[in-house]
């Protein structure tokens, strides 16, 4: 469990402090908007009313004791950039801001934040890799070049073996695991057959993975 500070809870925020209170850690959250701040009560350990931007309250929550600050401003260029500043300057240890476009995500990293999140371009190209093809399933990104996909099985494959296929060697892509009804198992023997059922977790670059199941 560990110990939140949330600042700024319009919808995305919202959305973080509901999730973090079903994993069970301890959130405060803060905003200038007492309506927002009463529809959170029952899903945070502790709510405060003020402006983020003034160096005196931020201090007054003592941000240093947080294991993680998310600064969730959006809109406001200017006060997302004075809190994530101000949050560091006062010994936040670790400090993740929301970002509203390539500027601001720019801004952000020389002004103290440790990590920029920036939904919309990251929603944005989830999506337009998810449903460009017929056959991913969902992916993540490990970095510029890696990623891991969830596939389903090219029918080329189905009834062969991982021994058979060779894809480490053929397509320089790892088969982590196999999904089969909802449920999924990382322990992938060479000798596991593949069906029309399941699919797969494979992780590689992106050149590779393209190729391989031609994105």
């Amino acid at each position: 469990m560990k110990s939140i500070l949330l600042i700024g809870i319009g919808r995305f925020g919202k959305h973080i402090a509901m999730d973090l209170h079903r994993l069970n850690h301890q959130v405060m959250v803060v905003d200038d908007n007492e309506d927002r701040i009463n529809e959170l009560l029952p899903y945070v350990t502790n709510a405060q009313i003020g402006d983020s931007t003034n160096r005196d309250f931020l201090e007054s929550l003592g941000v240093n004791n947080f294991d993680v600050c998310f600064v969730a401003i959006g809109k406001d260029f200017q006060s997302s950039l004075e809190t994530t500043c101000t949050l560091k300057e006062l010994g936040a240890k670790l400090v993740v801001s929301r970002a509203a476009s390539d500027v601001h995500a720019k801004f952000l990293l020389r002004n103290g934040a440790d990590e920029v999140i920036y939904p919309e371009k990251q929603i944005a190209k989830w999506a337009s890799i998810r449903y460009s093809s017929d056959h991913i399933l969902d992916y993540i990104e490990l970095d510029e070049s890696h990623a891991i996909f969830e596939v389903s099985v090219p029918k080329a494959w189905v009834g062969r073996s991982i021994l058979q296929l060779d894809v480490r060697r053929k397509y320089d892509i790892n088969i982590m695991g196999i999904k089969q009804g909802g449920r999924m198992n990382v322990s992938v023997s060479p000798d596991t057959l593949l069906t029309e059922d399941i699919t797969l977790l494979v992780l590689g670059e992106y050149k590779a993975l393209q190729k391989c199941f031609h994105i």
